[in-house]
């Protein structure tokens, strides 16, 4: 059976912002930890060009010795490149551990393997990882799976907009949930554009994404109002439980329409979420 990281209640960890900071750039270290962002990924993948992969992962290896804690993680190289094996080393120190171009669960198995201690994130990032994102989502060890969208869509050869990737994103959501773990969104590139990043997100939010990726500080709080329930959605939940429990488990009628259990059961939901941001205690990785 998958060993997920999950809370006592049964539900993945309330993860909704995770910041990326290059691993060459270790004066940003302190301040990505500084910020509201749920987790902080040290990046030696994409953002670190190849001769300074040793550098960034010393610089990450050192941090991490001095800084540990459940916020801190690191995105280590491709599992089937050069630079994996050192990667994969030091980032034992880490909290949780992103892999990128995840293709198989049989592979973050063997990741896990060497990562015990830590929880993985894999990157569905390519064709051949959405065609297993569900054996992906069911690893063992796996808090919670990143859609890749920039990658996907240079592999797949579409456009980086909503209607293009929204089957990619879809299968991501409904594989995660059948999981029980969280699905995080790809960062916008936009950095300017902060309502079109409330807005994203919020699209996202409507197909099952329950956090998203940053990368700048100043996309962190576009990305937790984009994910917050609205106060109206807490209203309407709130009134589809009361008018659900007066039908004493029954169908009952709200505004005209229909509130049968799985209606119910999602205003329920809803609810708790907000109750366990509220309470703040359920964040790690």
């Amino acid at each position: 059976m998958a060993s997920h990281v999950v809370n006592p209640a049964g539900e993945p960890s309330l993860i909704q912002s995770l910041l990326f900071v290059p691993g060459n750039r270790p004066e940003r270290f302190d301040r990505a930890l500084a910020t509201e962002a749920d987790l902080v990924c040290i990046d030696l993948e994409d953002s670190v060009p190849p001769d300074q992969k040793t550098a960034a992962r010393e610089a990450f290896a050192a941090y991490a010795a001095v800084h540990p804690g459940d916020r801190l993680g690191v995105r280590i190289n491709a599992v089937d490149g050069a630079w994996v094996g050192a990667d994969l080393l030091a980032a034992r120190a880490a909290a949780f551990v992103m892999l990128p171009k995840a293709e198989s669960g049989d592979a973050l198995a063997a990741a896990h393997g060497v990562l015990a201690a830590s929880t993985l994130w894999p990157l569905v990032e390519t064709a051949a990882g959405l065609r297993n994102v569900w054996q992906i989502a069911a690893a063992p060890g796996v808090a919670g799976v990143l859609f890749g969208a920039f990658d996907f869509a240079a592999d797949v050869g579409c456009e980086m907009e909503w209607e293009p990737l929204l089957f990619a994103r879809s299968q991501v959501a409904v594989a995660c949930a059948a999981a029980r773990i969280q699905a995080m969104d790809a960062p916008s590139g936009d950095l300017q554009d902060l309502m079109g990043l409330i807005t994203s997100t919020r699209r996202a939010k409507t197909l099952g994404f329950t956090a998203r990726a940053c990368i700048h500080p100043d996309q962190i709080s576009g990305v937790h109002e984009g994910l917050a329930p609205t106060p109206d959605e807490v209203q309407r939940a709130m009134k589809i439980v009361a008018a659900f429990e007066a039908a004493n488990g029954a169908a009952a009628q709200l505004d005209g329409r229909l509130i049968e259990r799985p209606v119910a059961a999602a205003a329920e939901r809803l609810l708790a979420r907000v109750r366990r941001l509220l309470d703040g205690s359920d964040k790690g990785p």
